[in-house]
C-alpha cells in the first residue's frame, strides 16, 4: 500500500484547497431553507467555486457524475444527485459534499444541514455523527494504528443505537481525489497501517438511524438506507502532524480546534 507523505509545500497547497472547500459550505448555509431545490443549491455552489474561488469542482464529471456537489437528503446516504425536482421541506436533513481542486490539490469536506425546524431524531442523528468524527480526529497522531479510528467511531455510534455504513470509507487525498489509505469507520483490518506525520486523508463517517445496510438506485449514484431510515455524514480533510493533526477543512461553525495536539 503506497501511502504518500506530503511535503510542507504540498501541505500548504492542501490548506488552500481545504479552506476553499470549507468556504463553500459556509457560503451555502443561508440558502438551505424550505422550498429551495437541491438543483438550485448545486448551481449556487458551482458558480461560487468557478467564479469567486477560481477553482474547479472535483465532482463534476468524476466518473460521469453530472453535478458540482453531492446533496443527500434524509434516507440518502451519499452521492445524491442535485435536482430541480427535489424541493427541501421543513425537518429535512441534508448532506452537502464539496470537493474543490485548486492548484492541482484537492480539499474534500461535507456537513449536515437541518432544514427549518428539526425533528428530534434528525437533530440527534446529526449531533452523534458529528461527535463521532470529532472523536476520531482527537485520536489522530503518529504511531497509532489506522483501525483505532474506525473502532472508536463504531463503538460511539452503536452506543447511541445508531449504525455505521460499511461500504464507504474515508481516503487518502492530495493531487489525487482518492488515494491510499482507505479509512474505515468501523473496526476492521487496516492492512497494518500506522499513522505518520505528513499523511493526508479524510475521515467521513456515514451513520444511519436504523440498520447499516444500503442500496444503490438505478441512476448508479444515489445510495439510500435499505430500511429507509435517516442517514447523516460529516467529513474533514486532515494532515497528520508531529503530535496530532491539523484539520484542513475547518469551518467557522465547527466546535473543535483546527490543530489537535494529542498529549502522551
Amino acid at each position: 500500500m503506497a501511502i504518500s507523505i506530503k511535503t510542507p509545500e504540498e501541505i500548504e497547497k492542501m490548506r488552500v484547497a481545504g479552506r476553499l472547500a470549507a468556504e463553500v459550505l459556509e457560503m451555502i448555509a443561508p440558502h438551505v431553507k424550505p422550498g429551495v431545490s437541491t438543483g438550485e443549491l448545486d448551481r449556487i455552489c458551482h458558480d461560487y467555486i468557478t467564479n469567486e474561488q477560481h477553482a474547479v469542482s472535483a465532482c463534476l464529471g468524476y466518473h460521469g457524475f453530472p453535478k458540482s456537489v453531492c446533496i443527500s437528503v434524509n434516507e440518502v446516504v451519499c452521492h445524491g444527485i442535485p435536482s430541480d425536482d427535489r424541493l427541501l421541506k421543513d425537518g429535512d436533513i441534508i448532506n452537502i459534499d464539496v470537493t474543490v481542486i485548486k492548484d492541482e490539490y484537492h480539499g474534500d469536506t461535507s456537513k449536515m444541514f437541518i432544514v427549518g425546524k428539526p425533528t428530534i431524531q434528525g437533530e440527534r442523528l446529526c449531533q452523534i455523527t458529528q461527535q463521532s468524527l470529532y472523536l476520531a480526529l482527537r485520536l489522530v497522531k503518529p504511531g497509532i494504528r489506522l483501525r483505532e479510528l474506525g473502532r472508536a467511531i463504531q463503538k460511539y455510534v452503536e452506543s447511541h443505537d445508531f449504525s455505521v455504513v460499511r461500504e464507504y470509507c474515508g481516503h487518502g487525498i492530495g493531487k489525487g481525489f482518492h488515494e491510499e489509505p482507505q479509512v474505515l469507520h468501523y473496526d476492521a483490518d487496516d492492512g497494518g497501517v500506522v499513522l505518520q506525520a505528513g499523511m493526508t486523508f479524510t475521515i467521513e463517517p456515514m451513520v444511519n438511524a436504523g440498520d447499516y445496510r444500503i442500496r444503490t438506485m438505478k441512476d448508479g449514484w444515489t445510495v439510500k438506507t435499505k430500511d429507509r431510515s435517516l442517514s447523516a455524514q460529516y467529513e474533514h480533510t486532515i494532515v497528520v502532524t508531529d503530535n496530532g493533526c491539523e484539520i484542513l477543512t475547518l469551518r467557522s461553525d465547527d466546535t473543535i480546534d483546527a490543530v489537535l495536539v494529542n498529549e502522551g
